[in-house]
């Protein structure tokens, strides 16, 4: 079915007049009549019929007129729609991170984005959650834009293959326990002097799970499990009613007043985040135009400065 024509039916339906219609519509009388004969045909019912020497709708060109008045106006405001997501100043971004990076790295992205004039009328559209949900996420569509944990496999796809993962920044693994732990009272911490405790890990389908396991195994530390949990400020809170001590990346707004939080001496490892990306797939301009500032913001204000969030 031809859009022009649907055109030229709603417009003979206003004038139910052939020779205004096609004037109005700058087409010939003879261009407009095989148009709606075609999609009379195409239907197989009239939609037309003479009253006088004009014409009008047949009851049934009425009950059409409506769904293609409804189609013709969805069809007008989702252009509209596409031509502000096409505008890099006025585009929509969805962005996905973990749970920490709500803390700071993400306002400040934000906040520093959105201070730029040409950039005030970009909107977002947020979303958190674990680094394997962002992830599935993504690969539906939901996300534009990821920032998390690099994980290795979706099901039984290798992410490497379905996303760029880019470095951003990174974060420091720290030791945290209750304030009133034998180890607050250490002068420096090693990670091998948690082994003695109860620990609170992260779950399995966490993206910090395989680091902290790789931090443990250099220290030769097989560690005394006490509960899985999936996000850090849950971590924070069992560590504070001594449920146990942990290893995650220290949080700006940990509050040292609940829990104790120590610097590891034997720990080079950070835990990496990334801006994760489709690897094909169509990027409006905005949300090219935050990738490249996040990219370039991060490199300037934390990587250039060898500062960790």
């Amino acid at each position: 079915m031809n859009l022009r024509h649907l055109i030229f039916f709603k417009e003979l339906a206003r004038t139910q007049h052939m020779a205004k219609a096609a004037e109005n519509l700058g087409i010939s009388q003879p261009s407009l009549s095989y148009a709606i004969k075609k999609l009379e045909h195409e239907l197989g019912v009239p939609l037309f019929e003479a009253d006088g020497r004009n014409i009008k709708l047949t009851s049934i060109g009425g009950v059409y007129l409506k769904y293609v008045t409804a189609t013709l106006n969805d069809l007008s405001q989702g252009n509209e729609l596409v031509k502000q997501l096409m505008d890099p100043d006025t585009g929509h971004v969805k962005l996905g991170f973990t749970y920490t990076l709500g803390q700071q790295l993400v306002p400040e992205l934000m906040s520093n984005f959105k201070s730029q004039p040409r950039n005030q009328a970009i909107t977002f559209e947020l979303g958190q959650g674990n680094s394997q949900r962002l992830l599935q996420g993504l690969a539906d569509e939901q996300y534009d834009i990821v920032l998390a944990s690099n994980v290795r496999k979706l099901g039984d796809q290798f992410t490497a293959h379905l996303f760029d993962f880019i470095p951003l920044v990174q974060q420091e693994i720290v030791a945290v326990m209750p304030n009133d732990h034998p180890l607050a009272k250490s002068d420096s911490l090693h990670v091998a002097d948690l082994a003695a405790y109860p620990m609170i890990q992260f779950s399995k389908n966490s993206g910090l799970r395989p680091l902290i396991d790789q931090i443990l195994a250099a220290a030769h530390v097989q560690p005394k499990v006490a509960y899985e949990v999936e996000e850090d400020h849950t971590m924070a809170g069992f560590v504070r009613y001594k449920l146990g001590v942990a290893l995650m990346p220290y949080l700006p707004l940990l509050n040292p007043s609940q829990v104790c939080i120590k610097h590891l001496v034997d720990q080079p490892l950070n835990h990496q985040i990334y801006l994760i990306v489709r690897r094909s797939g169509f990027v409006t301009p905005a949300v090219h135009r935050f990738q490249e500032f996040a990219r370039s913001y991060c490199w300037q204000h934390y990587t250039d400065e060898d500062r960790l969030i």
